[in-house]
């Protein structure tokens, strides 16, 4: 193995470390489950659930569902997509191109009222689907928002000044 000189060295990518890694896996298998736990659910119990509604919990009812699904949609989405990192079918830096199509809102504006009238069941699927949510947030913030190795350090403002002190008075020590 050749020494590579000091500019060659190259900082380890965390995030890239991260998209490989079993904590990602772990998280795909319990989205996914999730996914398909909800579908499972919307489309056998809650179906019946939700007939037997009064009018007011049934409009939340569809309201929260659609939610469920929408956001338990891009999840899914994100999932694949950094699955796919994992197993080398696109590079990070795709997948960071890609992501930006998935929508990761940081939270659902719904009145409280209206969770109080579903049934448990779907109250503890939206529970968990926003847990989720929040642990995708966290890892895709985690992932993607590096800072370039190849930036410029932060600009001094006061050495700024300093050398033009001295390149206007000529003077080595100002």
């Amino acid at each position: 193995m050749s020494e590579k000189s000091l500019s060659e060295v190259q900082p380890v990518s965390f995030g890239e470390r991260l998209a490989n890694s079993q904590a990602l896996s772990d998280l795909f298998r319990d989205g996914m489950a999730l996914v398909e736990e909800t579908a499972t659910y919307l489309d056998g119990p809650g179906r019946a659930e939700s007939k037997a509604l009064q009018r007011a919990a049934a409009l939340a009812y569809a309201t929260e569902s659609m939610r469920l699904t929408t956001r338990l949609m891009q999840l899914a989405s994100w999932l694949l997509l950094h699955r796919a990192v994992k197993e080398g079918e696109m590079s990070l830096t795709q997948a960071n191109k890609e992501k930006t199509k998935v929508k990761l809102s940081a939270a659902d504006s719904h009145d409280p009222n209206n969770l109080e009238l579903l049934p448990a069941t779907l109250r503890t699927l939206i529970e968990r689907s926003q847990a989720l949510q929040t642990k995708v947030r966290r890892l895709d913030a985690t992932i993607h928002n590096r800072v370039p190795t190849d930036q410029a350090p932060p600009v001094n403002h006061v050495e700024r000044q300093l050398g033009l002190l001295k390149a206007a008075f000529g003077a080595e020590s100002v």
